[in-house]
């Protein structure tokens, strides 16, 4: 049964207009996502900051940054070519341990979703490639994936056994992932649908 549900996943994702569809299901249109976006990052003050996307998949959150300053960087070809097709903004295959990007060259970010997919070592290069790319003291949100709260949220719990990521972390784990190149403003819990995340601001230290 376990497999058979595996592969029916394995399907549905390489689809990236159906996998958008069950991810807007099961996180009830990315509000709590699209709300931390806009109190965390304001994408929207009237500035010129650069915003990347890392792990950006098929571009969900393209729309709620400017796109002329908007880059999403995610390794899966499909999704990249889904979300340039589809979405506002620039886009880029590659892994996040090895971003074609200059140094300094970006003045926010946001990770959603992604280092609940790497287990610890690259999960740390991802952050320290991130570090680099990043002026000091540039702004990173970070929403990932935590298991729901024992004795609530039962279809979270369903989600969470369903989840393709095989390195769900405690806070503490992913605290644990940022040292050296951040520091963390705030953190705090969130419910988006039926999924539960751990949100962390983070400051590149200079």
């Amino acid at each position: 049964m376990l497999n058979l549900t595996d592969n029916l996943l394995d399907r549905v994702s390489a689809a990236p207009r159906l996998w958008n569809g069950l991810r807007w299901l099961v996180e009830a249109g990315y509000g709590g996502e699209r709300l931390a976006i806009a109190r965390e990052l304001r994408p929207w003050a009237g500035d010129q900051r650069r915003f990347l996307d890392l792990g950006c998949g098929t571009g969900e959150f393209a729309p709620d940054f400017p796109p002329e300053r908007y880059v999403g960087v995610d390794p899966a070809a499909g999704y990249v070519r889904f979300a340039g097709q589809h979405r506002p903004g620039s886009y880029l295959v590659s892994l996040g341990q090895q971003l074609p990007l200059r140094d300094a060259s970006f003045d926010a970010a946001l990770i959603c979703g992604v280092l609940h997919h790497l287990d610890d070592g690259l999960a740390k290069s991802l952050m320290r490639e991130l570090a680099r790319v990043l002026h000091p003291a540039a702004t990173v949100l970070v929403m990932e994936d935590i298991p729901p709260p024992a004795g609530t949220n039962p279809a979270g719990h369903l989600m969470h056994q369903l989840d393709r990521g095989g390195y769900i972390r405690t806070d503490a784990d992913y605290l644990g992932l940022f040292g050296g190149w951040f520091q963390v403003n705030h953190h705090y819990h969130m419910r988006s649908g039926i999924c539960d995340y751990a949100v962390y601001v983070l400051s590149r230290l200079p």
